[in-house]
């Protein structure tokens, strides 16, 4: 009977051990913060370096595009607060001046570094508040 326990004891601790550095493992690295830019932007320093997914609206005019490049410079906003955003890359069709978007990367002394393939531009919505209803792609046919 005493060996029995001992086994069982024993099988329960390796389990939980293995279960808990498996937890562990996953989500050291995979923590990710979504926040708003000015959620953000009110206390920028405890931010800084940490992965996040940051909310906001493209500031019209503000998208800067290097020449010859795929490098960018835009600012986004939120409730009045304001960040610069850095990105290389193809950007989506929906990506323009008052766009919705969510981008991935961390927040850095100069501003938010997007990673690769880190801008999310939102569809506009087709909602038309005259008619409050849905305008469908097959309304203009």
């Amino acid at each position: 009977m005493r060996h029995r326990g001992l086994k069982i004891g024993i099988t329960t601790a390796v389990l939980l051990l293995a279960f808990g550095g498996l937890l562990w493992a996953t989500l050291r690295n995979g923590t990710e913060y979504y926040e708003h830019v000015d959620e953000v932007m009110a206390h920028p320093a405890q931010w800084e370096g940490k992965r996040l997914q940051l909310h906001g609206f493209v500031v019209p005019e503000s998208i800067l595009r290097k020449p010859d490049t795929l490098q960018y410079r835009f600012k986004v906003q939120n409730n009045g607060k304001i960040v610069t955003a850095m990105y290389t890359g193809v950007v989506p069709d929906t990506f323009k001046d008052s766009a919705e978007v969510v981008l991935k990367g961390t927040l850095e002394p100069d501003g938010f570094h997007v990673q690769a393939d880190g801008v999310m531009a939102k569809c506009p919505s087709k909602y038309d508040p005259e008619k409050k209803t849905l305008k469908t792609a097959s309304a203009g046919m």
